[in-house]
């Protein structure tokens, strides 16, 4: 196994000086600059690369009405879709239940998801405001904010899940 290993390595090596010269299936298109930073929104748990903007609980309640309660329910109770808020059960129990409150390790990563997935039939339709939003309602469901607390850049990342230690955490603070 080992030399096998060895002999595939030397071949892709000693072939990787020519490999400019190698003709791909001719899939796709070029992208531009532009719609790469269009798409590079990396969002990390420390809140760099969040976008400005703020939202409510209360703002956010009516974009998820809109939005999200066809597939996740009323409350985030879950539908279609799973459920978001709720938890009858913890993470240890069988069947565990992963909701927002009780699984995601930060709100960021929440922001993050919404923003980059969501609506399912039109992921990043939602502007900036509007994700801050949600992301505070469902927060606000888990018990996790205050109804009235408005989330933006600059807090969203100081905000404390309560996972937060229930992952590996290899992001340096």
């Amino acid at each position: 196994m080992y030399m096998r290993n060895f002999t595939l390595l030397i071949f892709i090596m000693m072939n990787y000086a020519h490999a400019e010269t190698i003709q791909g299936p001719n899939l796709g298109k070029p992208v531009s600059s532009a719609v790469v930073d269009r798409w590079n929104r990396d969002i990390f748990p420390n809140g760099e690369g969040l976008p400005t903007g703020a939202g409510s609980a209360y703002k956010g309640k009516i974009i998820y009405q809109q939005q999200c309660l066809s597939c996740h329910g009323v409350d985030g109770a879950g539908g279609s879709a799973d459920e978001l808020a709720g938890a009858l059960h913890s993470l240890t129990d069988d069947p565990p239940d992963k909701v927002v409150g009780n699984y995601w390790p930060y709100a960021t990563t929440v922001f993050d998801f919404i923003r980059r997935s969501m609506p399912l039939h039109a992921p990043g339709k939602l502007s900036n405001d509007e994700v801050y939003a949600v992301t505070a309602y469902l927060l606000a469901l888990n018990g996790i904010i205050s109804e009235d607390k408005i989330i933006d850049n600059n807090n969203l990342s100081k905000i404390e899940m309560p996972n937060r230690d229930g992952f590996i955490n290899t992001f340096k603070k």
